[in-house]
């Protein structure tokens, strides 16, 4: 006789688990597409943007106005993990992922058709910000659903690695985007700026339909189908009640992933432009190295963190960025390309890779299933959009106000390595923990802190 348990006749009727290499595929497509987007979007604000949509201002100003453009995105980024979150957690993460990554490859596709302000004035703006923001919206949605894929088809004891393939995502898009938009700026500067900084956003149209064939055929996730715990009718609102320490622990220990990156890439690369007087390409060729090496060395920090736990891995990699950080531009000065590109490798490919590889597992492992998908979406872009947006703009008018110094954002780096460490530290590891368990652990440790 069949059970007539939730779990059971969900089991019944759920579909057949993907593979392990068509569920990483799923959640490698979209970190490329969502990645892509970023460090594109990035380097355009540094070298292009400026010039194309903002050109009446100072060149200071100017930069300034499209790195707010830059951060406009992130505004939209935590309502779209609450909006894909309830969803997601809901009626599932399939159809979730396909829009998420539908939404953010039209957007960018679009933002290689933008007419500039010579052409239509303050209209080009106001598309730029509109798309930016539609594509933020879809951004915010992506990384929770995009894990799940790979976390909730992976056995306990391999997560770490599991997720870490999701996570490659990110220095493929940065080695593709920056690789193509260093061909571009091979150009005369009259055509690429004419035309030639539009191919790379065009490009993902390519990267977009791939990862939609690769979405549209993959099943319901076995974690989400047989699942048996209560649906809550606003996950967002059970996750304040019933995981808020977690929420905040898990927004606090990404910090320092979120500033060290936006220190050493987005302002770096107009810092050595504007007040160095060096060329953006080192820079752009330096990370487009520590993403090839980043490639290789995800797998092993998330292999690594299934064995030792995820704490000492994610310290060793905040340890890395602040330190590192303290280094990064007086080397930066010395104009020499070989210890340049050292010291990103270090920063970027070893310290931020050993938190971004198990950020996925890490954080997943806070939360229940049924606000899995909102928990980790809500930590990931609060923690971008409190983190990464501002910073750009923050380090530009430190850098300002105190006369060309980069110290000021150097130290607000380091700042917030503390603070991520010291989350971390509070946050209890569930690494060993099968993720069906996770839902009854946290909500006993939330009665415990409330007692």
């Amino acid at each position: 006789m069949a059970s007539s348990s939730p779990a059971a006749s969900r089991s019944e009727t759920s579909p057949t688990a993907p593979s392990p290499r068509k569920a990483v595929s799923a959640a490698f497509a979209g970190a490329f597409i969502e990645w892509y987007d970023f460090y594109l979007y990035g380097t355009a604000a540094a070298l292009v943007f400026p010039q194309i949509f903002f050109p009446e201002a100072d060149p200071t100003v100017s930069l300034l106005q499209s790195f707010g453009s830059f951060a406009a995105g992130f505004l939209m980024r935590p309502l779209g993990a609450v909006v894909f979150g309830h969803f997601g957690d809901r009626i599932g993460r399939k159809n979730m992922l396909i829009l998420t990554v539908l939404l953010i490859g039209i957007c960018t596709f679009g933002i290689g058709l933008l007419p500039g302000y010579e052409q239509i004035g303050v209209w080009a703006v106001v598309l730029l910000l509109l798309a930016r923001l539609v594509q933020g919206f879809g951004i915010g949605g992506e990384f929770g659903g995009g894990s799940l894929v790979a976390l909730e088809n992976a056995p306990t004891g391999r997560r770490g690695l599991m997720g870490s393939f999701h996570q490659m995502g990110t220095p493929a898009g940065l080695l593709v985007s920056t690789g193509i938009f260093s061909l571009m700026q091979l150009l005369p500067e009259e055509q690429f700026m004419s035309w030639g900084w539009r191919v790379p956003f065009l490009i993902s149209g390519i990267f977009v339909i791939a990862a939609f064939l690769i979405r549209r055929s993959l099943p319901e996730t076995p974690a989400f189908t047989a699942d048996a715990d209560e649906v809550r009718s606003i996950p967002f609102f059970s996750l304040i009640r019933e995981s808020w320490r977690n929420l905040l622990l898990g927004i606090g220990a990404r910090m320092a992933d979120a500033v060290t990156y936006n220190i050493i890439n987005v302002f770096a690369i107009s810092f050595v432009t504007t007040y160095l007087g060096l060329p953006s390409a080192l820079i752009l060729v330096g990370f487009t190295i520590s993403a090839a090496v980043q490639i290789f060395l995800l797998p092993l920090f998330g292999a690594w963190s299934d064995r030792v736990g995820r704490r000492p891995v994610y310290l060793t990699g905040i340890a890395i960025c602040a330190v590192g950080g303290l280094a990064y531009f007086p080397i930066l000065q010395l104009n020499q390309p070989l210890t340049t590109w050292l010291i990103i490798v270090a920063v970027h490919a070893i310290g931020t890779g050993m938190m971004f590889s198990i950020q996925g597992a890490f954080f997943a492992e806070m939360f229940g299933t049924r606000m899995r998908y909102t928990g980790l979406g809500v930590v990931y872009q609060s923690s971008s959009l409190i983190g990464g947006a501002p910073t750009p703009v923050i380090a530009v008018a430190l850098t300002s106000a105190f006369l060309g110094s980069f110290w000021p954002a150097v130290i607000y780096l380091v700042a917030m390595c503390v603070i991520s460490g010291i989350c971390v530290l509070l946050v209890s590891d569930n690494s060993k923990v099968d993720l069906s368990d996770t839902a009854s652990i946290t909500t006993r440790r939330a009665k415990q802190v409330r007692s």
